[in-house]
């Protein structure tokens, strides 16, 4: 009897064990993102625009470059005013992506493949074709005060918005609604009426979407503007950015005070934390990532670790840096990043791409389109790639005429090249076919850039040095100890060269990138305090410098733009 209680007791102690093993809470710690702007990333049916199923037979690709996760953007019910960002229904998907049969065929063989499916969320605003708008329009409760509705003044008899706010797309950010009697507002576009989240039955509404696609297996969620979710409820004008450069109905022409930032948006931030993770105890799976989207102030940053983010987007390499930045600017915004992390528990991240702003290899120019991917995969915690930089694609330039962007097409023809995000946003390209493998049709939703010839990623699997294939490299790097646990240095060189030093265990790897265009002699061993003798990992394309190469840390002259990875050698084994 005691030999059947006791097997009993201690085959539910080795249950216990294995759910609780079988829970990865740390999975996200020294991850790599990989964002999809779906609409651009591989049409399955021919009708030039991504889909759901597209993706689905290009997830191995996302496996072989060392993604943990894959971030969707909007693939959501949507008239696509803003290409998938106003959204008519956020519990299904845009029929010119697919079907929620289709989301759940990808989700299940991302999870085969050990891939994690993250969600972009957006809580900012609805399409105006949302039903829930419909019915505020009619008053309908609790309808009526899902949105932002304010009356009209009146000067000299003209109806006028409230206040001055502005669209972030330009503009008033008041639309007047005939059949309501108020005008609504709307950060962004007039068909993304903004939400109203101190009505708490719209907030549960949003907590719903939540639960909806997490219980179809999505594991974290991208949220899109949430600084921009909160407005100051005393409706005042917001203050001149003196900025007479610029037309009057820019939206850089004022300082939003009262738009965006506001305090509440860290409590709801904190509430939709609790959710994530209720649901992961409930059902048992593990930790939910949340990357949270603001550009904004430094600190205003970094507070949103404390109230549940996991990823606070760093957009240092975006915003704070560019082909001008000296070796010493990358080392300050760096270690003030690593400096101001709150606790052990969280973890820096590195946005290298996104789907509003310019590419790397643009940004930056060809020569250097490896630096950020190394960089963001040397340096701890996680690093954020977007769709193409792996293979370090480029803008593709556009006439007016051509522009689809809302944000470009409102700025005119005169200033949509400031605004626009289409270059970004042109389909991957896959090989040297018909629209670069992206589609069988010859028209795209946007044209494809034409060097897709020579620049995809088949032919550059085949080359012996390519973009993918020092991306390859950096993110297999990136899964090793001395990445996960390792110490780090980052120490200027010379005052052209910066470099990163990661040790663990008596293992060593060193990122040296040369700011300057001309080769510099660098002692690395005496400023780094590193071995004499040490080996190349990987270095940028055009660098000319080889794989395996055995080098003297002393007196080693480091190629004009290169970037290069050197290890000892016990690197190379485990």
């Amino acid at each position: 009897m005691w030999h059947t209680v006791a097997r009993v007791i201690l085959l539910g102690i080795i249950c216990l064990i294995s759910v609780t093993s079988a829970v990865n809470n740390d999975w996200y710690k020294n991850s790599l993102v990989y964002q999809i702007y779906p609409r651009s990333f591989k049409d399955s049916n021919g009708d030039g625009i991504g889909d759901l199923n597209g993706i689905t037979s290009k997830l191995e690709h996302i496996k072989d470059i060392g993604a943990d996760a894959l971030w969707l953007s909007p693939i959501f019910t949507s008239p696509q005013a803003d290409f998938g960002y106003d959204i008519s229904n956020f519990t299904d998907v845009n029929p010119e992506y697919g079907t929620l049969a289709d989301f759940d065929k990808l989700v299940a063989k991302a999870k085969s493949l050990g891939l994690k499916v993250l969600l972009d969320y957006v809580p900012n605003h609805s399409s105006h074709e949302h039903e829930w708008f419909k019915k505020s329009i009619k008053r309908i409760k609790p309808y009526d005060d899902y949105y932002i509705w304010k009356n009209a003044t009146y000067v000299n008899g003209q109806r006028r918005p409230p206040n001055n706010w502005l669209s972030v797309f330009g503009g008033s950010a008041w639309e007047w609604n005939q059949e309501r009697g108020q005008y609504y507002f709307h950060q962004f576009v007039a068909g993304q009426p903004d939400l109203n989240y101190r009505n708490m039955a719209l907030d549960q509404e949003m907590k719903n979407v939540y639960t909806f696609w997490m219980n179809r297996g999505v594991e974290g969620f991208r949220i899109d503007a949430i600084n921009h979710m909160f407005e100051d409820p005393r409706f005042l004008d917001e203050p001149s950015a003196n900025r007479p450069d610029l037309p009057s109905d820019d939206y850089d022409t004022l300082n939003h005070i009262y738009t965006k930032n506001q305090n509440e948006t860290y409590t709801v931030l904190a509430s939709w934390r609790n959710l994530l993770d209720k649901h992961s105890a409930d059902k048992k799976t593990d930790y939910k990532m949340i990357l949270t989207e603001a550009y904004t102030d430094f600190d205003l940053t970094v507070k949103y670790y404390n109230a549940g983010s996991t990823v606070p987007f760093n957009f240092m390499f975006i915003a704070d840096l560019n082909n001008q930045s000296t070796a010493s600017d990358f080392k300050l915004s760096i270690d003030r990043w690593m400096n101001h992390i709150p606790s052990k528990d969280t973890v820096a991240n590195w946005v290298v791409g996104n789907h509003d702003n310019h590419r790397v290899a643009s940004r930056f120019g060809m020569k250097l389109a490896d630096r950020l991917n190394m960089l963001s995969m040397v340096l701890p915690g996680v690093a954020v790639v977007y769709n193409g930089d792996e293979i370090g694609m480029l803008d593709r330039p556009f006439t007016y005429e051509e522009t689809v962007d809302p944000a470009g097409c409102q700025a005119g023809p005169s200033r949509y090249h400031l605004k626009s995000r289409d270059p970004e946003r042109t389909p991957f390209q896959w090989d040297d076919t018909t629209s670069a493998g992206f589609s069988t049709n010859n028209k795209t939703w946007l044209p494809v850039h034409k060097n897709y010839k020579t620049l995809n990623l088949a032919a550059q699997k085949k080359s012996p040095v390519s973009h993918y294939k020092v991306f390859k490299a950096m993110s297999a790097l990136k899964k090793k100890p001395i990445i996960k646990d390792g110490s780090l240095e980052v120490i200027l060189v010379t005052e052209k060269v910066l470099g990163v030093v990661r040790r663990n265990q008596g293992s060593i790897v060193v990122l040296l990138l040369n700011f300057s265009d001309y080769p510099v002699e660098v002692d690395a061993r005496t400023w780094l305090n590193i071995p004499e003798q040490l080996v190349v990992y990987i270095a940028s394309v055009g660098s000319k410098i080889n794989t395996g190469t055995r080098v003297n840390t002393a007196s080693y002259i480091l190629p004009g733009a290169a970037s290069v990875v050197l290890a000892s050698p016990n690197v190379f084994y485990y």
